[in-house]
C-alpha cells in the first residue's frame, strides 16, 4: 500500500509538473522566435561536444600509435573549430535563453500585480502583504534562476546522454555495456533523493514567504517596538522564523550534498571500471592466421571512451544542483499560478449596468453583512442619503459605522439586501466607475513616494498641474505647499513620513477633489489633527460639502452639528435618525453620547486650567 501510494503521489507531482510547465509557456510564447533560436543551438551545443573526443580517438589510433604525424594537423583544425563552435554555440544560446527568460518572466509579474489590484479586501484581511511582495518578488526570481542554471536545457542533456551511449555502442559495445553498468544503481539513488528533497524544497518557499510577512510587519511597527521596549521579544520571534527556514534549507542541502556525491562516486567506479577492462583487452593481442597481430581495442578507444564517459557524468553531476533549481521553480510557479488562479470574490459584472446620470443618491435597503460567517456587523440596515444632503453616521465603536462606507464602494460583497447609488445596484456597476463616483477620505492617510503633485492626481494623466494647484488652494492646502522647498516636487517619503497629519490629510482632499467625485465619504477625517490644522479642515470639508452628497462618519459629535441628517448606529442596526436638535429633544442615545462627551470635554479643560494655574504659580 505504501508503496502503491508513493507512485500514485509520484504520478500526480509529474502531472502537476507538466501542467506548471504548460501555464509558464504561456509567458514564453510571446518570444517563441528567440526560445526557438536558442533551442536550435542545443543541438550544435551537443554536436560540438560529442566530436571531441572521437578525433581524439581518431589522432591516436590513426596517427600518434602508429609513429606518424603526417596530416595530424587537419584533425588538430578539427578538434579546435569544435572547441571554437562549442564555446559560441553556447554562449548565444545561454544569451537568448536568459533574454527570453527576463521578458516572459517580467510579463508574469505585471500579471501577477494586475491580478492583486482586482481582489477584494478581504484577500488583504487574511493574506499579509509580505507573503504577496514574495510571490512578485523572490519566487519569481526563483523561476528565472531556472533559466540561468540552465534547468531548461535538461532535454537537451537527456539527447546529449543517448547521443553518448549510441556513439560508445557503435565504437565498442563491450565497453560501452562496461562502463554503462553502474547506471541503474544511479537512477534508483537519484529517484530515492529526487523524492526526499522534493517537500524540503516546497517548505523552503512557505517559511521563506513567512519571514518576509514578519519583516514587512515589524519594520512597518518599528516605532512602537521600540516605545514599547520590546526589541528583544520581536527578535527573538524572528530568529525563530529564521531558524525554521535556516533548518529546511540545511535538509534540502544534505539531499542536494548526498546526490553530488554519490554522482561523482558512481562516475569514478564507472571509469576505474572502464580503464580495467580496456587495458586487459588493449593487451590482448591474438595473432591472426596471416600472422599479423592484430589489437582489439586502440589505445585512442579507451582515450575516447574515458573522455565521453566524464562527459557522459557532467550532466548528470549537475543534475543535482539543476534538480534542486527546479523543485523550487516548481514550488514558486505552484504559489504564482496560486495567486492567479484566486477568483476574487468582488469581480466587474460581464455585463456592467448603463452608467445613471450623476446625481449621488445612497441608498441602503435591508443591508446585512457579516466578515466572519455567523457573526453580522450590519443587521438589516437601511437608509436612504439624497443628492447633496450632507449625513452624518455617529455611533459607538463596532457598531458598524466605518463598514458602511467600505460597502459603499463595494470593498466588500454583502450577505443580503441592496445598496444603490444614483438607482442602480452597487453590484451592477462597472467597478472602477462606481468608485470614481465615490471619493472617500479616510483618518489614515496614505502617501505614496513620489512628489506631492503626483500625490493629489495619482498618476491621472487628465489631471493637469493648474488642477492640482486649484484643488489644493480649495482645501487649504496650499498654505503649507507653498512654504515647501519645492513646493509642489516636493518628494513625499515612504507614507508621508515628512508631514504632519494635519497636512497628510490636507493633501487627501486635495487627492478627493481633484478627481471630482459626486459623493464624498469623510472617516474620521477631522480626529487626530492639531486646532490650526481643524479649522482649515473644516474650512476644506464644507466647501466639499457644498458641491455634492456627503457622508460623514464621526467620532466627535461635535463636528456634525450642522449635518442635515444624523443616524445613529448602535450594534449594527439604525437606532435613530434625524437632525441635531431633534435627536437632543427625543433624549435617546445619541443625546447621551453627546452629553458623555461634552462631560468628558469639560473635565480635560478643567484639568488642563487647574495645571495651568499650578504652572502659573509656581
Amino acid at each position: 500500500m505504501a508503496v502503491r501510494g508513493t507512485q500514485a503521489e509520484s504520478a500526480l507531482g509529474r502531472t502537476r509538473d507538466i501542467e506548471l510547465v504548460a501555464r509558464l509557456w504561456k509567458y514564453i510564447r510571446p518570444y517563441r522566435h528567440l526560445f526557438v533560436v536558442s533551442m536550435f543551438l542545443l543541438p550544435a551545443v551537443s554536436a560540438c561536444m560529442l566530436v571531441q573526443p572521437y578525433i581524439v580517438k581518431r589522432a591516436i589510433d590513426g596517427y600518434i600509435a602508429l609513429g606518424t604525424v603526417d596530416g595530424l594537423g587537419w584533425w588538430a583544425i578539427a578538434f579546435g573549430a569544435a572547441i571554437v563552435g562549442e564555446f559560441f554555440c553556447l554562449y548565444w544560446q545561454h544569451y537568448f535563453t536568459m533574454l527570453v527568460a527576463q521578458k516572459s518572466l517580467a510579463d508574469l509579474r505585471v500579471e501577477v500585480f494586475r491580478k492583486v489590484q482586482t481582489l477584494e479586501s478581504q484577500f488583504f484581511d487574511r493574506n499579509p502583504v509580505g507573503r504577496l511582495v514574495t510571490r512578485m518578488t523572490t519566487d519569481i526570481d526563483v523561476i528565472n534562476e531556472m533559466f540561468a542554471a540552465g534547468a531548461i536545457t535538461v532535454l537537451m542533456d537527456a539527447i546529449t546522454l543517448l547521443g553518448i551511449i549510441a556513439i560508445m555502442f557503435a565504437i565498442n559495445a563491450k565497453l560501452a555495456l562496461v562502463a554503462l553498468c553502474t547506471l541503474p544503481v544511479l537512477a534508483l539513488l537519484i529517484d530515492f533523493f529526487r523524492r526526499k528533497a522534493r517537500r524540503y524544497y516546497r517548505l523552503i518557499r512557505e517559511r521563506i514567504a513567512k519571514i518576509n510577512a514578519y519583516l514587512q510587519e515589524a519594520i512597518t511597527g518599528m516605532a512602537v517596538v521600540q516605545l514599547f521596549a520590546r526589541e528583544a521579544q520581536v527578535a527573538d520571534e524572528f530568529e525563530r522564523l529564521n531558524s525554521l527556514h535556516r533548518d529546511a534549507y540545511h535538509r534540502s542541502n544534505l539531499y542536494e550534498a548526498s546526490l553530488f556525491s554519490i554522482v561523482e562516486a558512481v562516475s569514478n567506479i564507472s571509469v576505474a571500471l572502464l580503464i580495467w577492462f580496456g587495458a586487459h583487452l588493449i593487451l590482448q593481442t591474438p595473432v591472426a592466421a596471416d600472422g599479423v597481430v592484430a589489437q582489439v581495442v586502440g589505445f585512442g578507444t579507451l582515450v575516447a571512451f574515458i573522455e565521453y564517459m566524464n562527459k557522459f557524468f557532467i550532466p548528470i553531476r549537475d543534475f543535482s544542483t539543476k534538480y534542486a533549481v527546479m523543485q523550487s521553480a516548481v514550488t514558486a510557479c505552484e504559489r504564482v499560478f496560486d495567486l492567479l488562479e484566486h477568483e476574487p470574490v468582488i469581480a466587474n459584472p460581464e455585463f456592467p449596468a448603463a452608467t445613471p446620470p450623476a446625481r449621488g443618491v445612497i441608498e441602503f435597503d435591508d443591508v446585512t453583512f457579516a466578515y466572519l460567517a455567523g457573526e453580522p456587523i450590519l443587521k438589516g440596515v437601511s437608509f436612504r442619503v439624497e443628492a447633496g444632503e450632507h449625513v452624518a453616521i455617529v455611533g459607538a465603536t463596532g457598531s458598524g459605522k466605518t463598514t458602511v462606507t467600505k460597502l459603499l464602494a463595494r470593498f466588500y460583497e454583502i450577505q443580503s439586501g441592496s445598496i444603490r447609488v444614483d438607482g442602480v445596484d452597487v453590484r451592477e456597476w462597472d467597478l472602477p466607475d462606481l468608485r470614481r463616483r465615490i471619493g472617500m477620505v479616510q483618518q489614515d492617510v496614505y502617501l505614496f513616494s513620489g512628489s506631492v503633485a503626483e500625490n493629489v492626481r495619482l498618476w491621472e494623466p487628465t489631471i493637469s498641474d493648474d488642477d492640482v494647484r486649484a484643488a489644493a488652494q480649495h482645501v487649504n492646502a496650499d498654505k503649507f505647499i507653498d512654504l515647501l522647498e519645492a513646493r509642489y516636487d516636493e518628494p513625499v517619503r515612504e507614507r508621508g513620513n515628512n508631514f504632519s497629519t494635519g497636512q497628510r490629510q490636507l493633501l487627501s482632499f486635495a487627492r478627493a477633489l481633484a478627481f471630482q467625485p459626486e459623493i464624498l465619504v469623510l472617516d474620521e477625517a477631522t480626529s487626530s489633527v492639531d486646532t490650526e490644522t481643524e479649522e482649515l479642515i473644516q474650512d476644506a470639508v464644507a466647501k466639499l460639502q457644498a458641491e455634492r452628497t456627503s457622508l460623514v462618519i464621526a467620532h466627535r459629535l461635535s463636528t456634525i452639528e450642522n449635518a442635515d441628517r444624523i443616524i445613529v448606529m448602535h450594534h449594527g442596526e439604525v437606532r435613530e435618525q434625524g437632525n441635531h436638535a431633534q435627536l437632543m429633544a427625543r433624549g435617546d442615545l445619541y443625546a447621551k453620547l453627546y452629553l458623555l462627551q461634552h462631560e468628558a470635554a469639560a473635565h480635560d479643560a478643567t484639568a488642563v486650567g487647574h495645571s495651568d494655574a499650578e504652572g502659573t504659580a509656581a
